[in-house]
Parts: structure tokens; C-alpha cells; sequence
């Protein structure tokens, strides 16, 4: 049934204590198996490499245009069937189960300590047999609609997506991943299973199973299920995106006793090759700016102008690459002036030996501390066979990143003309209002 292993390899690192197999099938699976002594539970991850910036795609053919919300939305029906709903299976059997859907991905997750086998045999059928109804899209949109409006009273979520707004003017990031609320109502069944058609194809999924379990368990699971057999995968398609910023920030009112303040740095998109060290790069400079080890956040904290919230992300996928600091400050242009002039000093000074090394020690302990858990094994293991990189790979880019491989990437990174601020401030009257900064 095209379950047959045409590939093994087990891999390992010289950096910690931690090996794990990695299998692909003749169907295209990829299947990563993690047994971890010492561990009584059990952590699985399905993940789907279609999230919410698959907007368009080509098939057979026929190039398919998306409502915004397609993937999350999704996420939410798999689980249910004609036999009735995949949660109500997990509980019976004693194990707790989510999802999520990301900018790029959706993943099914369980975890459990008994009835493992159970608890595969739920996750691998219930993104076997996709079941979407008139009915059952009616009352999801119904539910999905709460939860954006949920979702809108969220100042870091506003946040989040009101920077994307000032930088792109193309991309799908800068669109909520549930959608709104008018976008889902375009949303039918015949809209979910050209999805699942074009998605939810072995070659385009993960299994990753950590913790204490076996190879023969996890090919037992397959075995017995009904994963779809190969078929065409869908061609993500995406609309050219403009290098310069759309404009340089917004200010919006919402319900909050303090502002919030999102700074976005639009960068150039890496390739796949090039993608996650970049992406260690830029993590690494926000951890020199903003970590709170450094001579800007101390002074900032201990004038009562950020707090421990204030923090540093980066945002990289496939025609994207964004550098966010955001947080609560009751004086966001100080903060803002005070950011932007801590980047110009280390442009042109350098950055000190002694400080790159705190940091990257910084980076290094929370990657090997993902090394601990089922959990964090199961979900690094998925997310990186989506990518097609190692486990390892984070933790040997920063062993062998410099001082100066970071001074060198600042040199592009984090200026300031492909910049926007959006400061969240709270409401002066009645509703909710935003202004671009030319208005």
C-alpha cells in the first residue's frame, strides 16, 4: 500500500546525546522516529506543508485562487468524520490532542502514555478520509468567526499583523492565518477538497513520533492506515512582492493600559539553501540588541520603559523575511529612537567579542534545551523535515557562526528605511481607528 521503507538513515550530532531514524517510504513520506529513554509519553506531529500563505496554486493544470483562512480552516474540519469527531476518539483513549496551522504549515499533534497505538491509528485516519459537508462548513464558519473576533481583541496579535501590513504589499503574511470573517464565508466544501487533493499527499506531509516508542510501532501504524497514495501535489504560486515597504507605520487605538509598540524590518527573502542561517543570524542580532543581558534592554527595563515582554522574533518563509521587536512602553518614540541608535552603534563599531559570545550561548542553551521533551523533539523533527534540514542544523550554524559573520550581516540587515512602526495606544474615545504615519 505504499508504505514500504525505500529509505533508513539514523542521525546523530557530535554536539549532544541524541540520535534519532529517519524513514521514507515508497508513497513519499517522510517518517522521523525519536525513541528517548527515560521517557514514558509519547509525542506525534503530523504536519502538512501547506499553511496560510498558500493562497494560489497549480494543479493538473488549473491554477486555484483561495480565500484567506483556506488552511486554518482546514485544520479545524480534519478532525471531523462521518464517524464522528477525532477528539472524542483521543479522549477515550486517554491521550490529549491539538493543532495549529503557521504561515507555512499545519500540524496535528497527540500526546499519551498508554494506548499509543490507539492514538496513531486516530491521527493517521484522521487526515485519511476528509469529510466536508454543506452543513459542517456552515457551522465551522460560524465558530471561526468567533474566534477572529477573539483574535481582534489580542494587542500582540494586532500588533503583529499591522507591521506586516506596513511592509508588504503582496505576500499572504500580512493577512490574519484565520482570515476574516467575510473571507471564510467564500468557503465551501468543493473549496477544502481541492486542498486536501493538492496538500494532503504523502510527499507533502511529516510523521514524527518521539519518546517512548519503536520503529516497528510507528510501521505497524502506517501499515494499517489509509494514507491517500501519492497523487499530484499542488505548485504554490506567489505574486511578485516589492522590495521597499508600503509606508512607515500606523497608529491604531484598542483597549490596553498602556501602548504597544511593533517595529518591522522587511529584509530579503532567502532561499531555501540559505534560509535557516540567515534566520540564525538575525535571531542572533536580536538577541544583542534587545536580549536581557544587553547594555539597551538593562538601561531601558531599569528606566520602567519596556518590560521582560519586550522580545525580538524573526518571520521566514518562502517570499518573506521579517525582523520584529515589539512590547509594551508607555514611551514608544523613546524606545523606538533608542533601538534604531543601538543598531547604528553596533554598525559602526562592531560588536564586542565578549557580547556575541553571551548571546550565542544565549541561542545555543534554548536549541539544545528543544533536545529534552518528546514534545519539542516531535515538533522540531516535523518542522524540519517540511524544510528538508537536519535537527542538527541550527545547533552546528551557530558553533560556527563569528563576531564577525554577524557584524557582516548587520551591514544588510535592520535599516532603517525598510522599516514601519505601529504603536497600539489606548482607545481616547469610543471605536477603534488607525492612520498611517503620512496621514
Amino acid at each position: 500500500m505504499g508504505n514500504k521503507v525505500l529509505r533508513s538513515e539514523t542521525l546523530r550530532s557530535g554536539r549532544v546525546d541524541f540520535s534519532y531514524e529517519k524513514l521514507t517510504l515508497e508513497n513519499g513520506l517522510t517518517v522521523f522516529v525519536a525513541p528517548m529513554e527515560g521517557y514514558r509519553a509519547v509525542q506525534a506531529c503530523l504536519a502538512v506543508g501547506f499553511g496560510s500563505v498558500d493562497r494560489r496554486f497549480l494543479r493538473q493544470g488549473q491554477e486555484t485562487a483561495l480565500p484567506a483562512g483556506v488552511a486554518h480552516f482546514l485544520e479545524h474540519k480534519m478532525f471531523e468524520s462521518e464517524d464522528g469527531d477525532a477528539f472524542d476518539l483521543y479522549a477515550r483513549i486517554g491521550a490529549s490532542a491539538n493543532a495549529y496551522t503557521s504561515f507555512e504549515k499545519t500540524c496535528y499533534v497527540f500526546g499519551a502514555t498508554d494506548q499509543v497505538d490507539e492514538s496513531l491509528d486516530v491521527l493517521l485516519g484522521s487526515v485519511s478520509h476528509p469529510w466536508f459537508t454543506e452543513a459542517t462548513v456552515a457551522k465551522e464558519q460560524g465558530i471561526i468567526g468567533q474566534e477572529i473576533r477573539m483574535y481582534e481583541d489580542s494587542p500582540d496579535w494586532r500588533i503583529l499583523f499591522a507591521v506586516f501590513d506596513c511592509l508588504y504589499h503582496n505576500c499572504p503574511i500580512k493577512e490574519d492565518i484565520a482570515g476574516t470573517v467575510e473571507s471564510i464565508a467564500d468557503i465551501t466544501p468543493e473549496t477544502l477538497y481541492a486542498c486536501t487533493d493538492a496538500f494532503y499527499t504523502p510527499d507533502n506531509m511529516v510523521l514524527a513520533v518521539a519518546g517512548s516508542v519503536t520503529r516497528a510501532q510507528v510501521l505497524a501504524a502506517l501499515d494499517r492506515a489509509e494514507l491517500p497514495q501519492g497523487g499530484e501535489t499542488g505548485q504554490k504560486l506567489r505574486r511578485p512582492e516589492p522590495e521597499e515597504i508600503v509606508h512607515a507605520g500606523a497608529e491604531l487605538e484598542m483597549a490596553v493600559s498602556q501602548p504597544v509598540l511593533g517595529i518591522g524590518f522587511k529584509e530579503r527573502p532567502r532561499g531555501a539553501d540559505e534560509r535557516l542561517r540567515w534566520e540564525v543570524l538575525a535571531d542572533l542580532l536580536g538577541e544583542l540588541l534587545i536580549g536581557d543581558t544587553t547594555p539597551l534592554y538593562r538601561r531601558l527595563y531599569d528606566e520602567g520603559l519596556v518590560n521582560s515582554g519586550f522580545s525580538s522574533d524573526v518571520f521566514s518563509g518562502e517570499g518573506y523575511f521579517c525582523i520584529l521587536f515589539s512590547g509594551e512602553t508607555r514611551e514608544p518614540e523613546t524606545v523606538r529612537a533608542a533601538l534604531l541608535q543601538e543598531i547604528a552603534r553596533l554598525r559602526a563599531q562592531g560588536i564586542a567579542d565578549e557580547d556575541f559570545q553571551l548571546c550565542r550561548n544565549v541561542l545555543y542553551g534554548e536549541a539544545v534545551s528543544g533536545f529534552e521533551s518528546p514534545e519539542g523533539v516531535a515538533a522540531d523533527l516535523a518542522a524540519c523535515g517540511l524544510r528538508d534540514e537536519p535537527l542538527f542544523a541550527e545547533l552546528e550554524i551557530l558553533a560556527a557562526l563569528t563576531a564577525e559573520d554577524v557584524r557582516a550581516a548587520l551591514e544588510e540587515l535592520l535599516r532603517e528605511e525598510r522599516s514601519a512602526a505601529v504603536v497600539l495606544r489606548p482607545l481616547a474615545g469610543r471605536g477603534q481607528t488607525a492612520r498611517t504615519a503620512e496621514e
